[in-house]
């Protein structure tokens, strides 16, 4: 085939694909719909009776879904570091379609986001275990005291965002487990209307929320390949690991900050071990000394849908990062889109080839570093 028939057939399998994946945003289906409700229930009943969560609606036909992905003529493209990529793709695609469509059935999801995203390993287990060793900061520094709403809280990301070119939506939900976040496919910030925000934590989520995510969702557009919009297999762990060194590089990562990111690895630990909800919950709150609200959010985060892996990799993919940026590499290549570390070198391939383009939006924080807080870089170079 010509070039030409070549680009053609190609760009013509990531249209096919884009089509299809667009309605399948994980955390759209997996956050649930009555979680207050069942936090009161089970506060009242002394944490002993697992809460029951519901779920929202799946809007598409999960089956011909899969059917459709895994009809694309491959074997058309002739670049076999393509191939091989659209491969890893669809097969990651198809695992994201089997975890919303087994949301809230126990082990299926589970099972299905172990295959998606893993677990703990033993080493990880001891690197959170190592943070919690450390002392964090004063709790009573006026920068971590509850102050704004989520309304009130609006202004700073709409300043913070001014430095980048590009617009988005900021909506309010109570139906998210997180305190804020990103939904790639309709370029939205949602803000958790439960939650009053901290100085320091409106630090952190401009730095992580915008200064990253919405970065790479951005970014992600401007490609004439849709892939870096949907996201390369096992993204999670980068993206994730890029928005919390965004942190790290305009100062706001603390020991408080990395302690929370090693519960959730605890938590996310406690499934392979098999604990319920209420289970790990109280190891949490018991064990750890957790506020009973800090530990009910780790351990919903963690436990949503039936058992959802994907929290641990934010320490991985923070070490990761960490250690990529203090080997001189350049961070922009990530910033593409939704990508993979590990793709790297796919990505380098796209842009020679006119199929990608280098990152137009760039983290800000990413420009210096301005971290100086002394333990945290102690505790990020110690991590095996």
């Amino acid at each position: 085939m010509e070039t030409n028939e070549v680009t053609k057939v190609l760009l013509e399998i990531d249209k096919n694909i884009d089509s299809l994946v667009k309605q399948i945003e994980l955390l759209s289906y997996v956050n649930p719909l009555n979680i207050e409700e069942e936090k009161k229930r089970f506060f009242s009943s002394k944490y002993l009776t697992d809460p029951v969560f519901t779920y929202p609606a799946i809007n598409f036909d999960k089956f011909k879904q899969h059917r459709k992905l895994f009809t694309q003529s491959l074997e058309h493209i002739e670049d076999v570091e393509i191939k091989n990529l659209y491969e890893d793709i669809i097969y990651a695609y198809s695992g994201l379609i089997q975890c919303v469509e087994t949301i809230g059935s126990g082990k299926k999801f589970y099972y299905n986001c172990l295959r998606c995203f893993g677990t703990p390993t033993e080493k990880d287990v001891e690197n959170a275990k190592f943070i919690l060793h450390f002392d964090d900061e004063k709790k009573d520094d006026v920068i971590f005291q509850p102050k704004y709403s989520a309304a009130e809280s609006e202004v700073f990301f709409k300043t913070f965002s001014e430095k980048y070119d590009f617009n988005y939506s900021i909506t309010h939900s109570d139906k998210i487990s997180a305190i804020a976040m990103v939904l790639n496919n309709i370029k939205s910030l949602v803000l958790n209307t439960n939650h009053i925000y901290s100085e320091n934590e409106i630090a952190v989520l401009t730095n992580h929320e915008i200064g990253v995510h919405m970065v790479t969702t951005m970014n992600g557009l401007l490609h004439p390949l849709k892939i870096f919009s949907h996201g390369f297999p096992n993204n999670e762990e980068t993206q994730e690991g890029l928005a919390v060194f965004s942190e790290y590089m305009s100062d706001n990562l603390t020991v408080k900050r990395l302690k929370e990111l090693a519960y959730r690895v605890i938590a996310v630990d406690s499934l392979a071990k098999g604990y319920s909800f209420s289970r790990t919950f109280r190891m949490l709150h018991n064990n750890y000394d957790l506020d009973r609200n800090i530990a009910f959010y780790i351990t919903l985060r963690v436990h949503r849908g039936g058992g959802f892996t994907k929290d641990y990799l934010y320490l991985t993919g923070l070490k990761k990062i960490y250690d990529y940026y203090h080997e001189g590499k350049d961070l922009n290549l990530l910033l593409t889109g939704k990508v993979t570390l590990e793709y790297v070198n796919e990505i380098e391939s796209l842009i020679e080839k006119g199929l990608a383009v280098p990152a137009k939006h760039v983290t800000d924080s990413y420009a210096e570093n301005k971290n100086t807080n002394k333990k945290v870089d102690f505790i990020l170079r110690s991590l095996k």
